[in-house]
């Protein structure tokens, strides 16, 4: 999933995951277009969960159009809007902010309780990473 569709989590069944997509608690919220949407599929992505307006939608898309967080592409008379940057890059991003924002003492306290907590999934998943990064295949 990319930073666009970020609007709507897509790990909801995670107990601390936030839940702003309007879906109850444990149910998966709705999955957006994985490629470069109109403003009303990303509308009608988004209404399956919460009530919002159209015209929100399409002033949101807009603004971070212009702050560089979505591409805005014309076709025809429309645009169509695709994420300036995908999932992965905007996590890693927001892991190494948070991680910058503490003593290193308190960043290997941090990344150990994170370990710690990651479901079996998760844990085998940072494996692979670490050993595919000490053979350099990425």
């Amino acid at each position: 999933m990319d930073y666009l569709w970020s609007l709507a989590p897509t790990n909801t069944n995670h107990p601390t995951a936030p839940t702003n997509s309007g879906a109850p608690p444990g149910e998966p919220a709705p999955t957006p277009p994985q490629r470069a949407a109109t403003v009303r599929e990303v509308h009608d992505a988004l209404a399956q969960a919460r009530d919002i307006a159209y015209t929100t939608v399409m002033t949101v898309l807009d603004r971070l159009a212009k702050k560089g967080a979505v591409e805005q592409i014309r076709d025809g008379r429309a645009y169509l809007y695709r994420p300036a940057v995908t999932l992965d890059a905007l996590t890693a991003e927001l892991m190494h902010d948070a991680l910058g924002t503490v003593d290193a003492e308190s960043r290997a306290s941090a990344l150990v309780r994170f370990v710690d907590t990651a479901s079996a999934d998760d844990a085998a998943a940072l494996r692979a990473a670490l050993a595919k990064l000490e053979r350099r295949e990425y």
